[in-house]
């Protein structure tokens, strides 16, 4: 396969980035008129600790970015992660433990809170830190971008001089949208107090548009004239989001559906301030396993630490791929069929024609976290594009269980020897991950659910007739071959099932004291069979 075969299939791919990737050239057919760089950004409210939804923003972005270098032949990227730290903080994060240094600092800029953690320089500053943290681990091409840099530095400066000059429209923008209470206090511009350095929801009058100048009444009832350069002031969300656009010139970036609002108000802002409003996908929202929305306040949802306890980054990224326009539970019972159905995708990737391969979740991946400028994009280039899993991560845990909550890295690996070939750890990077993670897993969530009840009469009559079975087979026995053994005592009237499913849920619930379980020829096959029939032995007793 060709870089050419995969250009010309991209043209008609209907795999979402792709079809993203097309608004963009639409807007601009030929690149950008003034060469520069295609430019994406994705923003990050540092209020609360990073959490999935924080991440897929960034992930998802980046797998347009690299839609659009191979539907452009190449033209150069930029992607632009950026932390909206200039924000006032509005209320107490409920997962944050010291909460007595944040209350004391409500409505400050982020960056001039004290980190409650005790680790960095302010509380905006140790998250940024942790998303970045996870964004360099994963190896995305980014370039971090802070709000308060920005404001602070006067970056901005000729950009709030615009919004000044521009006052009036933008208030007729905003105000319709507004209740009859919040219009009597609205302003695009948020000023910093002198008196407190709270980011001040007051009224503001425009006194020099050029110089930057405003009145506005303090809290305490002063009347101040004050420049909103230099870190002086925050502009309202819409309006801070128009401005962004136009000032960094963004042409593309993506949002939750919780702002869609949001978006059409900035693209009429943009469009007062002589800019023009970024494509972009409006995305569902991620939902706990309560179906309530997630929250970086509440944190109610899954942290990327706890995904990656459990599961594998490659299986993080494949849930955040499939279908962003539909709503998704994300907690941690949905980690293991993501890691599962990973590894499907994977083992079919190079044997698929290169048009299903663009619709293969996996072939975005693999290009997620390549180097901007690097000319590889065929199948055969990506670094083991057909690795396969040995033994599925359902089965893994289904062997950790039995081994039980105190079982060790070294035991599992001894029984995966019954099964993979070459069983050694450095052979098989990627399983030795998911053993220590089907290990965590068995511990917090599997191990205090397990519950092995007693055979009925007829099961355990099933149970002793595998028993029988298991001592006459030889230790080369396939696990296909072990499957149909079973098959035939399950279908075996003498036994009494009326299904065989009841049969394979009599070896769930007797043997691994789960409702539901694996192949059992393949957990036999690696489990073993004098094993096996210890648990055969303990279900009787």
């Amino acid at each position: 396969m060709t870089d050419t075969d995969i250009h010309t299939a991209a043209q008609v791919s209907k795999a979402w980035p792709f079809e993203e990737a097309r608004k963009l050239l639409k807007r601009y057919p030929d690149g950008k008129p003034d060469g520069s760089p295609m430019l994406f950004e994705t923003g990050y409210g540092p209020s609360g600790l990073p959490h999935i939804g924080t991440f897929q923003e960034v992930l998802r972005t980046t797998l347009v970015r690299r839609a659009y270098e191979v539907l452009s032949g190449g033209k150069p990227t930029r992607l632009v992660a950026f932390s909206d730290d200039m924000d006032g903080l509005r209320k107490v994060p409920d997962n944050i433990e010291n909460k007595a240094v944040l209350q004391a600092n409500l409505g400050k800029p982020l960056t001039r809170i004290p980190d409650p953690f005790g680790t960095h320089e302010s509380f905006a500053h140790h998250n940024n830190a942790k998303l970045r943290e996870f964004l360099d681990q994963f190896g995305f091409d980014y370039e971090f971008v802070s709000a308060s840099d920005r404001y602070n530095s006067g970056a901005f400066d000729d950009a709030l001089r615009n919004v000044l000059r521009h006052f009036d429209a933008i208030m007729s923008v905003m105000l319709p949208t507004l209740r009859e209470e919040r219009r009597k206090t609205y302003s695009p511009v948020l000023p910093v107090s002198p008196a407190t350095g709270a980011v001040l929801q007051v009224p503001v009058e425009v006194v020099d548009a050029d110089a930057g100048i405003v009145r506005f009444t303090d809290s305490d009832g002063t009347e101040v004239e004050q420049s909103i350069l230099g870190g002086r002031s925050k502009l309202q969300w819409k309006v801070d989001w128009a401005m962004r656009w136009v000032a960094l010139g963004v042409d593309y970036e993506m949002c939750g559906k919780d702002l869609t609002d949001s978006v059409t108000q900035s693209g009429k802002i943009a469009q007062v301030l002589g800019g023009r409003r970024p494509e972009g996908l409006i995305y569902e929202l991620f939902l706990d396993e309560n179906g309530e929305k997630i929250s970086k306040s509440k944190g109610n949802g899954l942290t990327i630490e706890q995904w990656l306890t459990y599961g594998s980054e490659e299986s993080l990224g494949f849930y955040l791929f499939r279908e962003p326009k539909s709503a998704k539970q994300l907690h941690v019972g949905v980690v293991p069929r993501a890691v599962d159905e990973y590894w499907q995708f994977r083992e079919k990737l190079a044997s698929q024609p290169v048009e299903q391969q663009l619709g293969n979740p996996v072939w975005h991946l693999l290009r997620a976290n390549r180097v901007t400028g690097a000319p590889a994009f065929a199948g055969e280039q990506i670094e083991d594009a057909d690795e396969k899993l040995p033994v599925t991560y359902g089965l893994l845990l289904n062997l950790v269980g039995v081994l039980g909550p105190h079982a060790t890295h070294a035991q599992v690996w001894s029984y995966l020897g019954n099964y993979v070939e070459n069983a050694d750890p450095a052979a098989h990077p990627a399983l030795d991950t998911l053993v220590g993670c089907a290990l965590a897993y068995n511990r917090d969530f599997i191990a205090p659910t397990l519950k092995r009840r007693k055979p009925e009469p007829n099961e355990a009559l099933a149970l002793t007739a595998l028993d029988e079975e298991l001592a006459a087979t030889s230790d080369d026995v396939t696990a296909q071959e072990l499957q149909n053994i079973i098959y035939e005592i399950g279908k075996d009237p003498h036994y009494g099932f009326e299904q065989l499913r009841d049969w394979f849920k009599c070896l769930y619930e007797t043997l691994l004291g789960s409702s539901q379980g694996p192949r059992m020829g393949s957990f036999i096959a690696l489990y073993g069979l004098n094993n096996t029939r210890h648990l055969i032995a303990e279900a009787l007793a």
